[in-house]
């Protein structure tokens, strides 16, 4: 496996809210672990809602003594949602943080995933295919018919999401469950990307450099170059790369 992760402030803003987390390694029960977390909430309170979350997750799924990943993972976002909604409650300067969460485990040639928000999870070889599904105001319009997909793109609510870690007492998760052919590749993201690069462009990107690292620093490149509006997670995994990190 080779995987390269990375993170930047974007053009606009002046802190980076989001967070990642990756390990080809073992974490507890799980035999890797790789999560996308992009935080909201004002002054440090999405970066405090993004990097906590992240490290609960961790801590949780380390300490589990649950054996599949779907439980793992759910068990572990649900502990990271409680202590968000505990310290809310505590602070009045954390009211109303929240972060959206992409989480991949991935055991042979099987991928697992959970996502809650808008960040995604791509399996990309000779096309892309987003694995996940928005929990956004704009995609449920899309889903009920009521905008097309390139209209969505550019709707002013488009940022709205539906669903996030810390925005209540109980977090619905979405789960998935797909399988890997060698030559695909797996991308985590925030929409810091997705908003400043169509997928077709990421899908070039990705299959036009031969490095991991090379493929991730110019999807940060090509979203900053159109317009870096947000703060731009990537992480890039080859699950079937002889490669060594």
């Amino acid at each position: 496996m080779k995987t390269f992760s990375i993170t930047d402030i974007g053009m606009c803003r002046t802190m980076n809210q989001d967070y990642f987390y990756t390990s080809d390694m073992p974490v507890g029960n799980l035999p890797n672990l790789f999560l996308v977390a992009d935080g909201m909430g004002g002054h440090n309170a999405g970066e405090y809602a993004s990097r906590h979350t992240v490290e609960t997750v961790v801590s949780v799924a380390q300490a589990s003594h649950k054996t599949q990943p779907v439980e793992i993972l759910g068990e572990a976002i649900q502990a990271a949602n409680t202590e968000l909604i505990e310290q809310a409650s505590a602070d009045g300067s954390m009211r109303g943080m929240g972060t959206t969460i992409v989480a991949a485990v991935i055991f042979d040639d099987r991928i697992y995933v959970a996502n809650v928000g808008d960040s995604r999870l791509y399996l990309v070889d000779s096309q892309i295919r987003q694995v996940t599904r928005d929990h956004s105001f704009v995609e449920e319009m899309v889903r009920r018919g009521e905008i097309g997909r390139e209209a969505a793109r550019t709707h002013p609510d488009k940022n709205i999401i539906t669903r996030a870690v810390g925005a209540a007492k109980e977090v619905e998760i979405d789960f998935f469950e797909d399988s890997l052919q060698r030559g695909m590749e797996v991308l985590l993201c925030s929409d810091g990307l997705t908003n400043m690069v169509e997928d077709e462009e990421i899908r070039r990107i990705l299959k036009g450099q031969r490095d991991t690292a090379e493929k991730a620093e110019r999807l940060i490149l090509a979203a900053n170059q159109n317009g870096g509006k947000d703060n731009v997670t990537v992480v890039v995994i080859d699950p079937f790369s002889d490669e060594v990190n």
